[in-house]
């Protein structure tokens, strides 16, 4: 006779581990499928955001920004440290411990709501049932489910002119594993994951070469935010090439030889390890047995209506497997969602006020929509900035790159959209989450006190300026 539960998560990445806790909250018996194993060969929740991913990356980021600034920034405000040394194993390791922590903390909440955590693989049959095959081996199990939430993530594209070999040429997985500083990287996608990467190690010493396909610089970003960054990240030394495509690659025994054409023709470069970074596909590897008719769109994508429901009655999928923005907080909103709704409640995802974050320096972080798509849809809108560089806090911690643009409905004031790249907008950017999420004019942000001094006043005279009446720039 099968197991049978009121829910199945198969992937315990943030969209489904997420969805687990909920569903074991409201009462309903619970089992999570993942097959996750970590570097120490253990088995991992967490999936690719806190194993190989979000959280890991935040880490080199972290110290590598700290081993910059100590080299060549603090000493320009008076501190100065001799006989600097980079120790990288040991930055790998901090890595690795941020990581084992997060993991083993959801292996606590999993434990404490009561969640079967099923080590091994899942497979989608029919008839609303899962099939399990244990890591540790023995014979498949049937477990029969009420509902069945699929969440098996992303992963890596592979690029048929750069093959991963694990050593000299990686993905982003394997960037995250360098135990030197390379003398020169290439990295082909100048993305999010691209820059926050090369941002890494060109502050830990190495020569960063990208090279990105599309003609034109964070193309889902508003432009006058891309140009603004592009500036800031040349400045640093990261040699950007737009309009590049790789055609071959070619390893050898220390280096990599790096072919690409461009507008101006075609052009090799030689890098000591490559990276490719060219974006993320939904993983269905295994996930769904024929006979289910389970629809996936063209790009392999499972198919879900609004609410997260695939065509299969009681069949739901969340996060990256089902399209959308490929962020861990879209699929742990997701996540909650249908949890909620599996138990009988309202639920609700405003995918309007999605904040989308790149963890460069300077951050980058918006919210709602572009000056090129309020454009292109013919709605009238007005538009607000203001710098860093008038900041006195920003001033006061020697970080003044960057801007914060405001754009409100011409006619109504709403605010239709947020663009920042200075310090800390990752942070700064969810006010304008909450003010758009409560549908709020950028009256409503210009008559909100904010604490000087702070950040946070850039957005406030950036609402100012929607009006023409911020106080701290001269007309």
């Amino acid at each position: 006779m099968a197991d049978s539960y009121d829910v199945v998560v198969i992937g315990a990445g943030p969209g489904g581990y997420v969805a687990a806790i909920r569903c074991a909250q409201l009462g309903l018996r619970t089992a999570c499928i993942d097959k996750w194993i970590n570097k120490q060969g253990e088995p991992a929740l967490g999936g690719t955001c806190l194993n190989v991913g979000c959280i890991p990356s935040k880490a080199l980021l972290d110290t590598s920004e700290r081993y910059h600034e100590l080299l060549h920034g603090l000493p320009a405000r008076g501190i100065r440290a001799a006989d600097v040394e980079l120790d990288v194993p040991a930055m790998i390791a901090h890595k690795d411990q941020v990581v084992r922590d997060l993991t083993n903390g959801i292996k606590m909440l999993f434990k404490a709501n009561g969640i079967h955590w099923l080590q091994g693989s899942g497979r989608l049959l029919d008839n609303r049932r899962v099939e399990f095959t244990p890591l540790a081996g023995g014979a498949p199990q049937v477990l029969e489910a009420d509902n069945i939430i699929l969440a098996t993530g992303s992963v890596p594209i592979e690029l048929a002119a750069a093959p991963v070999d694990g050593e000299l040429i990686v993905d982003s997985t394997g960037a995250l594993e360098f135990t030197e500083v390379p003398g020169r990287l290439g990295i082909i996608g100048a993305g999010v994951i691209g820059l926050e990467l090369g941002s890494v190690w060109r502050r830990l010493g190495a020569e960063v070469v990208l090279l990105e396909a599309q003609d034109t610089f964070l193309y889902a970003a508003d432009q006058q935010i891309a140009r603004e960054a592009l500036k800031h990240f040349k400045r640093q030394g990261l040699e950007i090439h737009l309009g590049a495509c790789v055609t071959a690659t070619k390893a050898h025994k220390k280096t990599v030889t790096v072919s690409y054409r461009d507008a101006e023709g075609d052009h090799e470069i030689k890098v000591d390890r490559l990276v490719v970074a060219v974006g993320r596909r939904p993983y269905t590897d295994g996930l769904i047995a024929p006979e289910c008719e389970l629809l996936l769109d063209e790009s392999g994508f499972i198919h879900v209506d609004e609410e997260n429901r695939t065509n299969l009655p009681g069949v739901w999928a969340v996060g990256d497997v089902c399209g959308g923005p490929m962020l861990a907080h879209k699929g742990s909103e997701e996540g909650i969602a249908v949890a909620e709704r599996i138990a009988g409640m309202h639920a609700h995802v405003n995918r309007e006020t999605i904040p989308m974050v790149i963890y460069t320096q300077p951050e980058i972080a918006w919210v709602g929509r572009t000056e090129e798509k309020l454009k292109a849809a013919g709605v009238p809108y007005r538009a607000g900035t203001f710098p860093f560089a008038a900041n006195g806090r920003a001033r006061a911690m020697a970080q003044t790159a960057g801007m914060v643009k405001i754009l409100a409905h011409a006619e109504t004031d709403r605010v239709l959209g947020v663009h920042m790249i200075g310090p800390m907008v990752s942070e700064l950017i969810h006010e304008a989450v909450v003010a758009m999420e409560f549908g709020a004019s950028s009256e409503d942000l210009a008559r909100t006190i904010h604490a000087h001094p702070a950040l946070a006043e850039v957005v406030h005279e950036a609402a100012l300026a929607v009006d023409g009446r911020a106080i701290h720039r001269a007309r």
